[in-house]
């Protein structure tokens, strides 16, 4: 049998997403126990949701793919704020800080690079 893949795993932003949700659990397993199901669980969602909104939106038309992709690219914004409420509550220190923002930063500029290859017409 061959391992079939789908478009979507091809792609560098999407790799980069699984890494950054690699990243974020790490990150989250660190918190206080009283934050497991809020901001924690947050977190890992908003994280999740860079990847699933990459892979959903990869099936349609080059229009759908860019909304998928728009919501990915807030999910990624929702991350930064979680981070900065995070560091704040002294739950993460500021080199997990700033390595948050880094993927988020890059997540950010590659589906902007996407969206802009998916533009009909120009």
């Amino acid at each position: 049998m061959r391992d079939e893949t789908f478009y979507f795993e091809g792609l560098k932003v999407y790799q980069k997403a699984l890494e950054y949700v690699d990243l974020v659990y790490i990150t989250t397993k660190k918190y206080p126990k009283t934050e497991a199901f809020s901001l924690s669980d947050q977190f890992r969602r908003a994280s999740i949701s860079i990847c699933l909104n990459i892979a959903e939106g990869s099936g349609g038309s080059k229009a759908e793919f860019n909304q998928f992709l728009k919501i990915a690219r807030r999910s990624a914004r929702e991350c930064i704020a979680i981070t900065e409420i995070s560091y704040r509550q002294k739950f993460i220190s500021p080199e997990d800080k700033q390595l948050s923002r880094q993927f988020c930063v890059e997540l950010s500029k590659m589906l902007n690079g996407l969206m802009k290859s998916l533009k009909i017409g120009g």
